[in-house]
């Protein structure tokens, strides 16, 4: 691009600082305006497996892929899959080296994102109020310290309740039928030596009733637990909200799965918080807005079901800053950008929901095994 845009980026989540990054590769600056006080102020989530073709794609634009390769965790692609009476169904080792889609903690990630950027790009403490895309002029920010922001471009990486995303589209998220219980184990080979053995080194599912107990292993001697059920929207904000009161309410709903699977919901170290799963209409697009895009969560938020939503977040920041840097005309690059955005975000929102649906049924334990089984060709796996 002959002459720079200004561009103003919504959200310092995977995908924001991805497209940043990208973007002063090919020497385009860039601002991004976040609402947390600091890179610290808010628990980043589990682990991530990240895909040849998209999340580790993106971290090659970006110059970072070596860098990931030192941080991430080989050990953590083993996969188990249970019933609710915790027998092995399925048992895949970690694949040599990582395979295609090693582990690393989101965290970890999102430092050596960070890290990569200049001091000042990300704006700490600065939420957007508002946005303002006026037919003639340049999209306007108005920030909560009562500042505003004019940019050649803004995109909304703000995630699911975008502030940006109604200047494109009338979507809103959906409630999918199920909500998620979120809860850690802390120096788990010590204090909690039998869960760690059950969950192995990477993943593990429990599946049946319709329902799932999911663990991860994170670095640092951690476990991520999440529990899903499907229950009636509004539930996790029902009366009881005292931590043993959220518990007892989830674990009412394994009432007859194994001690140590339940004991993955009350042993874990902090208090647990519900997160109902939402999700954008499968094949969201928006017609073309001037100066303005979205990209992961704001464009296209899905379950976890696909363990799709990081991966795609980087590749829309890459593939969008290597179509800025590629085109003279910023709406051309814009055009682009949706046209490759919109077809791949599709595809794996519907692999997200389908396996929602499929996962959380009374053939869901099946239905895992068969998809996990053909993900993997790994002469050691234990499968019965």
């Amino acid at each position: 691009m002959s002459t720079a845009p200004t561009i103003a980026i919504v959200g310092a989540g995977l995908g924001g600082l991805t497209l940043a990054r990208v973007l002063r590769t090919h020497g385009i600056a860039s601002t991004v305006y976040e609402r947390d006080a600091s890179p610290t102020a808010r628990d980043q989530g589990g682990t991530l497996d990240l895909d040849e073709e998209s999340g580790q794609r993106a971290l090659s634009a970006a110059g970072l892929l070596e860098e990931f390769r030192e941080l991430s965790r080989p050990e953590g692609g083993e996969l188990r899959l249970l019933g609710k009476d915790a027998s092995t169904v399925l048992h895949s080792p970690a694949p040599e080296g990582g395979g295609d889609r090693p582990e690393i903690d989101r965290s970890a990630l999102r430092g050596l994102l960070l890290d990569s950027l200049p001091r000042g790009t990300v704006r700490w403490g600065r939420a957007v109020r508002a946005v303002a895309a006026p037919p003639a002029g340049r999209p306007t920010l108005t920030l909560s310290d009562g500042g505003t922001v004019e940019a050649d471009l803004v995109v909304g990486a703000d995630g699911a309740w975008s502030r940006v995303r109604p200047l494109l589209s009338d979507a809103v998220p959906v409630y999918s039928g199920v909500t998620m219980s979120d809860g850690r184990l802390e120096d788990v080979d010590t204090r909690h030596r039998a869960l760690a053995e059950l969950v192995g080194h990477g993943s593990m599912f429990a599946l049946g009733d319709e329902r799932a107990v999911v663990a991860q292993r994170n670095g640092g001697g951690r476990i991520r637990v999440y529990g899903a059920v499907k229950v009636p929207e509004g539930w996790a904000d029902a009366e009881g909200a005292a931590p043993e009161a959220v518990t007892k309410r989830l674990l009412d709903l394994f009432p007859d799965w194994d001690d140590a699977l339940r004991a993955l919901i009350t042993d874990t170290d902090d208090p647990l918080v519900l997160r109902p799963v939402h999700a954008l209409p499968v094949g969201h697009r928006w017609d073309r807005v001037p100066g303005v895009t979205l990209l992961g969560d704001a464009a296209h938020l899905m379950s976890p079901f696909a363990g799709a939503g990081a991966n795609l977040a980087m590749l829309d920041g890459a593939e969008l800053a290597g179509a800025i840097a590629a085109h003279d005309d910023l709406e051309a690059a814009l055009t682009r950008y949706e046209t490759a955005l919109f077809p791949r975000a599709e595809t794996a929102a519907a692999l997200s929901a389908a396996n929602l649906i499929g996962f959380l049924s009374p053939d869901g334990l099946r239905i895992a095994r068969d998809l996990f089984a053909s993900h993997t060709s790994n002469s050691g796996d234990d499968t019965r």
